[in-house]
């Protein structure tokens, strides 16, 4: 199964990463209703940072964001369940078939992936303050030497008072 493909499917959702129920249904081959059956009856696996349920405001949200949604799911009255990372891993030991465990190991690693590129994203954003601050102290030092320089030249450019004999020529 395609990383790109299970990662369009995570969604940020109360600060989680999520992938909606539909969606596990539709990669794992299985209707939907089947999947929500299996979760409801074996609910003790599943607390709320695993598995939680849509409020309206949240569904509406995702309907807005997502133009790609089947129009079964837009329009369904049930609301979708929201499944973690963990809820993932959770549901290989619900669904036991073997196509479960396959994709339950490609999405462990889309999971894995987008983590790992949130990561890099941090240290790179850290690196490139870093960079702005350095580059910003040598700006300032490169502004203050030619401020210095500005106003020797000035200083070299003003009319100075000679020294020495002056003898004035009449005419």
């Amino acid at each position: 199964m395609e990383l790109q493909i299970i990662q369009s499917k995570i969604f940020e959702i109360r600060g989680q990463r999520v992938i909606l129920d539909f969606d596990l249904a539709e990669l794992y081959e299985v209707e939907n209703r089947s999947l929500k059956q299996a979760v409801k009856r074996n609910i003790a696996r599943f607390p709320s940072d695993f598995m939680f349920t849509l409020t309206k405001n949240e569904w509406q949200e995702v309907i807005t964001i997502c133009d790609n949604l089947p129009q079964t799911v837009k329009f369904s009255p049930a609301l979708p369940f929201a499944f973690s990372e963990q809820g993932v891993a959770m549901l290989s030991s619900v669904l036991r078939s073997t196509k479960a465990i396959e994709v339950n190991i490609s999405i462990m690693r889309a999971f894995v992936a987008l983590r790992q590129y949130a990561l890099g994203y941090a240290e790179l954003n850290k690196k490139l303050e870093t960079f702005m601050i350095e580059t910003n102290m040598q700006f300032s030092d490169i502004y203050q030497a030619l401020t210095e320089l500005a106003s020797q030249k000035e200083l070299e450019n003003k009319p100075r008072k000679r020294i020495g004999f002056n003898v004035q020529h009449e005419e």
